[in-house]
This record gives C-alpha cells, structure tokens and sequence, in this order.
C-alpha cells in the first residue's frame, strides 16, 4: 500500500533485528493468577484476545526472575526451566499472527510479598496459605512507614541478582520471545538502587548518580552479553519521582544514554512508583500526561522510546507517533476496555484498508461488510447505524 496514504500509528518499526507491524504494543500487566510461578489458562484466554486484536507488537507481564523478586504470590515467574514451557504457550499465540512479542523481567524489591491488589495489596503476614517471605533493597528502608523493613543487599546479593536476570534472560530466549523488557520502574528493585530517595548507600551502588546508576547498566550490559544481538532489550523506567528530592528527567536521561551504550535498544517511559502504589506522582493524570517524559528521553538519549500512560484515542496515538515524541505507543487498560481498539483506530485514522490489521479470518468478514454499512449510512436516516443502535 501507498506508504504517502498510511496513518503513521499503521506503519512499521524496527528495533534491533524486530520489525513491529504497527505501532500500537500491548503494555504489560500483571494477572496475578500464576501458580507458583506458572502459566494458567487465565493467561492463554487473556493474551488470545490480544494476539487476534492487531496490535503490533505485545509485552507479558512483569514475571519474577526469583521467587522472592514476585510482587504477589500471583505472579508470573521465570526462575526456573519447568516455567519455560508455559511461557512459550502464550509467545506461539502471538508468533501464529505475525506479532513480535517479549517478556518483562524483574524483581519486585522492598516492594514485594505482598497481597493481590483485590487483596489489599499490603504485606502478606507470617502466617496463612501463602506466607510472607524477606524483601531486600539497596537499602533497609521500607517502602512505606507501616511495611516491613528491607534487607539491604551485601555484593553477594547483589551479584545474585544479576545472575538471576541473566538465567531469565535465556529461559524467556527458550520460550521464544522477540525481546526482554528489563522492569527498573515503579518502585521496584532496580528504581529503588536509581532513586536517591530508596538508596542510602555509601559504597559504589550507591551515592553519585553515576553510583546509583551502576546496577541497571550492570544487569543491562550483561543481558546484552547473555542474548543474540539481534534480540533488542528494552528498559523500562520511571522517569521522575514525585519527590523533588529524588530522579529527575535529566537524570534518567543519563541513565538513558549509559543505557543505549550497554546495549539498551528502547525505553519504556513511565514514572513514579518509589512511594505509594505503582504509579502515584503529584502530577495531573490527564490524557498523555508521561508523553513529555518519553520525549525528553529520545531527544536526549538519542533512543527510541514506548510512551504510556493515558492514551486513549486514535488521533492521540497518531500525533504522538506523526509527531516524533515517541516510536512505540503501549496500551494496556485501553486495550483491555476495547480489544478492537486497533482496527477502530486504522479505521478512524483514514487507514487505507483497515481490516487488513487483523487476522486474515476476521479481515474477510469484515471487508464484506463494508460495503453494506455504506450502504445503510447512505440510505434514509431511519437506517442507519446510529438510528440502529438508539432504537432508531
């Protein structure tokens, strides 16, 4: 097709050795159905929505590189060869389509071992079906007054989880995913060892900004050693804290660029998160609200970014992409509000052939249809779609 008549959200981009179809990426969320780390039918039912949608691209949710890195006992794990299997189900859902799909990896830190959000999501106890285990961070501070206090991670500890998102990367290679998104956001792990408002340390992982940046640049540099060089990383970030006092844009600039140098192909551009629930700032939470922050980072970094947060229309997605701002737009509660949200997009976007975004099996019917629903606009105002769906 005529590339002059294509909606800039519908034209290809390629990271690495990956070519997403479209713009438009599935953001990770946890379903916290996971059984001790593994793949349930709920996660096949909610991502076979998702790989028939048309999306361009799709990331699994935050999966445990430990089990003490899980957020929830809930949580998606990949510490262990017995939970690959599971994973690559749900990649060959997304591969039958045509659709680049990864995995996003990461430990949960101070804020882990806690309870489903529907739960409470406040630390689990001692006792119970599902007990509490030891949290650790860069420093024994919790994360809110009332949790539990963090074991500080000694080199060893450190060094360990290093290993550990090394050992996930080649299980989530195994599975057959298109990239590794590496979680150093929202108050986990790695976001707690950036922030200066989480690290107190005074030793090298921890102080300067250069210190407090050495271990998502370590964790990145050794993933990039441990996989294909075709396989992109992606790194996601909470670009400010809420809190003067702690990141600022600038500095994730910084830590953008140590980044790309690592061998970090793209950013995933979120905030927030370092106290509170997963993504809390003071800012206002209206439509695109993080977009400047993803944008601040590919014009500083020189990377390609993923903006998120509040994206919820067509025209919104097409100017941030037409525009510049961003590479990658991801949605995630959009998406799950209106599976169809890329084919109504290609449609409200003026995509020369929309049906074409999705599966060969749908774009069949639906192209048949068009030309009925032509019909019925262009005939007396008592049939038409709108007078149909009121009753008209």
């Amino acid at each position: 097709m005529p590339t002059e008549t294509m909606p800039r959200l519908f034209t290809p981009f390629s990271l690495a050795g990956v070519t997403f179809p479209n713009r438009i990426v599935l953001s990770p969320m946890c379903q916290y159905e996971a059984v001790n780390g593994h793949v349930q039918p709920w996660h096949l039912a909610h991502h076979a929505r998702f790989a028939l949608s048309g999306v361009g691209g799709a990331v699994l949710e935050a999966t445990g590189i430990s089990p003490e890195g899980r957020i929830t006992p809930g949580c998606l794990g990949i510490w262990e060869d017995g939970q690959i299997a599971g994973l690559a189900g749900i990649v060959a859902l997304y591969h039958g389509q045509g659709i680049p799909v990864g995995i996003q990896i990461g430990h949960a830190g101070r804020k882990a071992s806690t309870a489903r959000p529907w739960d409470g999501a406040a630390p689990l106890g001692p006792e119970g079906p599902e007990p509490a285990w030891q949290t650790v961070a860069p420093s024994a501070l919790p994360h809110l007054p009332n949790w539990p206090v963090p074991q500080a991670l000694d080199e060893a500890g450190i060094a360990g989880v290093i290993a550990d998102f090394v050992s996930a990367g080649k299980r989530a290679l195994a599975a057959g995913v298109d990239f590794v998104e590496i979680h150093g956001a929202h108050g986990y792990l790695l976001h707690t060892f950036f922030s200066p408002l989480s690290n107190h340390r005074t030793d090298q992982w921890g102080g300067s900004l250069e210190n407090r940046m050495r271990l998502p640049v370590a964790v990145a540099t050794a993933l990039r050693e441990a996989l294909p060089a075709a396989m992109p990383i992606i790194y996601r970030i909470s670009a400010v804290d809420p809190d003067p006092a702690g990141i600022t844009t600038e500095d994730s600039v910084a830590l953008a660029a140590a980044l790309k140098a690592a061998g970090v192909s793209l950013m995933d551009v979120s905030s927030g998160g370092i106290v509170s629930g997963s993504v809390r700032l003071s800012l206002p939470q209206e439509p695109g609200f993080q977009v400047p922050f993803a944008s601040r980072l590919r014009e500083g970094a020189h990377i390609p970014t993923m903006a998120v947060g509040l994206i919820i229309t067509p025209e919104q997605a097409e100017e941030i992409v037409a525009e510049g701002r961003a590479d990658l737009i991801a949605f995630g509660r959009e998406l799950l509000a209106d599976p169809a949200f890329a084919y109504r997009a290609a449609q409200v976007l003026g995509h020369p052939a929309p049906e074409t975004v999705l599966p060969r099996n749908f774009a069949f019917y639906l192209e048949r249809r068009a030309p009925l629903l032509a019909h019925l606009d262009s005939e007396n105002g008592h049939y038409t779609r709108t007078n149909v769906r009121n009753g008209g």
